[in-house]
């Protein structure tokens, strides 16, 4: 079993990027393997261009950069995505990979006149958004409430795929150390989920 970790931190000694290394380990442990996509190290273009309206539009093919970021998703089992919160959401740089590489096609068919069909169901998705505030703050304004309903249901749900972990790590009055803990967990229980349904349709 094959995960893809995607982080979006400008600063290789962030937490993020502690966190992402944790969630590594944790796969490891669990017998699989692991891929760190480090946006912001590869130089990813977020930016959606002319090429990527033309591919949504299915008149032109898409880039190639596109292309090699579907295949490595193509390649996992699992997606996992550590991102620190910007605004209230993921940060531009991880939106804008969203924009371009879950693309009309691949992703997703809209079909004028006979809706959408989700293409992405086979994928398990894990977030790890980290965030600042106190949890007090995130539920007395209904913030993270208002992430799950933009990132799990309105990206992964109108996709297909399902987000079998949504946690938030909250740095402003947690023990970190606790943190580390809990990434390694997810890491470790990554395919916890496909196993037991292999071994359900094995049986």
């Amino acid at each position: 079993m094959h995960a893809l970790i995607v982080l979006a931190h400008p600063k290789p000694d962030s937490f993020s990027h502690s966190v992402a290394a944790k969630v590594a380990e944790g796969v490891t442990a669990s017998g699989g393997t692991f891929e760190i996509a480090d946006l912001t190290a590869e130089g990813f273009d977020p930016r959606f261009s002319a090429a990527d309206i033309a591919a949504h539009l299915r008149e032109g093919p898409s880039p190639e950069d596109v292309v090699a970021e579907q295949a490595r998703i193509d390649r996992a089992d699992a997606l996992v995505l550590v991102y620190p919160v910007y605004w209230w959401s993921m940060p531009g740089l991880l939106k804008g990979w969203i924009d371009r590489v879950f693309s009309n096609g691949w992703a997703y068919d809209d079909i004028p006149g006979n809706g959408t069909i989700k293409r992405l169901g086979r994928l398990r998705v894990h977030l790890i958004a980290i965030g600042g505030a106190t949890m007090r703050t995130y539920a007395r304004h209904g913030y993270f409430g208002a992430m799950k309903t933009q990132i799990d249901h309105g990206i992964f749900g109108y996709c297909g795929a399902p987000v079998s972990t949504s946690e938030l790590l909250l740095t402003e009055t947690q023990d970190m150390s606790s943190h580390f803990d809990t990434a390694r967990a997810i890491g470790q229980n990554l395919f916890a989920v496909s196993r037991s349904t292999k071994a359900a349709d094995a049986a």
